[in-house]
């Protein structure tokens, strides 16, 4: 499989992974060792995600079966938001080693750059439906992660969910520089800002969300879709692909890892198929490019006084209120 590059620790990461997110239980495990069988070397995880256990049973199936070693395989997880303070890092980090049942993590995330409230409840709330949010700065947690890498139990660590101003404000600080920013991208939201400045500061790319995210929680009537944009659909059938095919490729073409999410093995095998002769034109690329809205698909809602607002949308972490 095509390699996104060499990250700090020394380890490739590759350019095609399986997502995780919204898989249900029961599903998860028979979705990794299918993506497993057809090739796939990079999973992404997520304690928050609730399914790191049944996918620790899958990967152990297929490492008894000897289809893959350890080694083989790219994992990431992510630090959930109300494990910020420091001294919750190292065991969130040991769970979903745990959890996963392996020795080590490929790469691990700070999920979002706002912290919740310590606790048993992963989305603490006031009695008006807003969250409670801790006092944690995103600075200190990353000192904590660092730890974890100099313990031997993270290969490298990065972040997810943050904008260009908050990466920096990190790198200022860190000792271990960032090696990997995970956002929502795809042909609605290109994102070509962050990624000349990721690339700028050698931090490697990874698309979570790249066919649209249609089954999100929150999704409503008459929002954008992405795979039934009809120029879309035609470019696919010019090259005899689907449109989830052609979101891939064109992700790939750019030099990102990108991360697609399916439960139906047909469609895992599918769409790991985008390597080989199947090649984007460069006006292909072009036509692509101009589909940006930009549109978010995740924008996750709360309910606050009976009304549905953007989650975070007022606090002084949120990433989405900068221009990139």
């Amino acid at each position: 499989m095509a390699s996104g590059g060499r990250l700090a620790a020394g380890k490739d990461i590759p350019l095609l992974g399986i997502g995780t997110w919204k898989s249900k239980p029961g599903e998860v495990g028979a979705a990794v060792e299918t993506a497993i069988d057809a090739g796939y070397r990079h999973i992404d995880c997520a304690y928050i995600y609730g399914n790191e256990a049944e996918i620790g049973a899958a990967l152990k199936k297929k490492f008894d079966e000897g289809v893959v070693k350890r080694e083989d395989l790219f994992i990431t997880s992510k630090l959930w938001n109300t494990k910020h303070g420091a001294e919750d890092v190292l065991p969130s980090v040991e769970k979903s080693i745990a959890d996963l049942q392996i020795g080590y993590l490929d790469l691990y995330l700070i999920h979002w750059p706002i912290g919740l409230n310590r606790g048993a409840d992963n989305f603490p709330k006031n009695e008006d439906g807003s969250l409670q949010y801790s006092d944690d700065d995103y600075v200190d947690t990353w000192g904590a992660m660092e730890k974890c890498v100099d313990g031997g139990l993270i290969k490298s660590i990065g972040l997810s969910n943050f904008n260009s101003k908050q990466i920096t404000r990190v790198k200022k600080i860190a000792i271990i520089q960032p090696s990997v920013l995970q956002v929502e991208c795809h042909p609605y939201l290109i994102q070509t800002e962050l990624i000349d400045f990721c690339e700028e500061n050698n931090i490697h790319f990874t698309a979570y969300s790249p066919l649209g995210s249609r089954d999100r929680p929150w999704a409503k009537a008459g929002e954008p879709l992405l795979l039934e944009d009809p120029s879309l659909i035609e470019i696919g059938k010019h090259h005899g692909k689907s449109p989830a095919q052609v979101c891939i490729r064109w992700q790939i073409q750019r030099g990102l890892s990108v991360i697609p999410k399916s439960a139906n093995p047909a469609r895992i095998r599918e769409n790991f198929d985008v390597f080989g002769e199947f090649k984007l034109s460069e006006e292909d690329m072009k036509t692509i490019d101009g589909f940006n809205k930009p549109w978010r698909a995740c924008l996750p809602k709360i309910v606050v006084d009976g009304n549905e607002v953007p989650r975070d949308a007022h606090h002084k972490h949120y990433p989405f209120s900068e221009a990139f």
